[in-house]
């Protein structure tokens, strides 16, 4: 059975929209979820969300709007954006990161414009997910290390963005990479043609000073 890891967070709604889309992969592929704290990951890099440039914000957010509704799915979006994903991704770790319950999770945010700093919204998703001591099971070590190690997976396996799904070492960022990941699924012969060789060692041209 092929493995695919699939890097995300909450925070992001192309990552909502890719979780919403798990369907299309054959039942011969395992999807394991990994969440990861894309701030963490921007801080390697030393780069910028979408959301924080200001002319890349309007656009991002027209075009979720129109790729939710160009894919039949469902989206309303949250009471602001950036929003603090800390506890959503520690209860997902804590609940095993099962795929049901990260869709669960997506939608709260993203097809209910539910927010996990509204205390009433919250507690009514806890109670529906059957959690006890949310706070004290947020806080665990574990939780919080897990998190840790997978953002730092992600970074050691070449991630830069997310969604990100993994394939035998290879990265498909992106809600719009899923085709390309579905092709390769099918045909890993695709990435070892002498066109891909050719892009994979593009030569650098002169860069811009930083």
């Amino acid at each position: 059975m092929k493995r695919i890891d699939w890097y995300f967070d909450f925070i992001s709604p192309f990552a909502y929209l890719a979780s919403e889309s798990l369907w299309r992969f054959p039942p011969h592929i395992e999807i394991r979820p990994r969440p990861v704290l894309f701030a963490a990951i921007l801080n390697h890099w030393k780069t910028l969300g979408p959301a924080e440039i200001p002319p890349m914000r309007r656009f991002t957010f027209r075009h979720i709007r129109w790729l939710a509704d160009n894919n039949e799915i469902a989206l309303t979006m949250p009471p602001a954006h950036p929003f603090n994903p800390l506890k959503l991704l520690r209860l997902s770790v804590a609940l095993g990161s099962e795929i049901e319950a990260v869709q669960r999770l997506f939608r709260f945010v993203w097809a209910e414009g539910c927010s996990s700093d509204d205390p009433n919204q919250w507690q009514r998703l806890l109670d529906e997910l059957g959690v006890e001591d949310a706070e004290q099971l947020l806080a665990a070590d574990a939780v919080k290390n897990q998190l840790r190690q997978n953002s730092e997976a992600a970074i050691e396996a070449g991630m830069f963005g997310v969604p990100a799904f993994v394939l035998d070492g290879d990265v498909f960022w992106g809600f719009d990479s899923i085709d390309f990941l579905l092709a390769c699924v099918e045909d890993p012969e695709v990435l070892k043609s002498p066109q891909m060789q050719a892009a994979d060692n593009m030569p650098e041209g002169p860069q811009r000073q930083r």
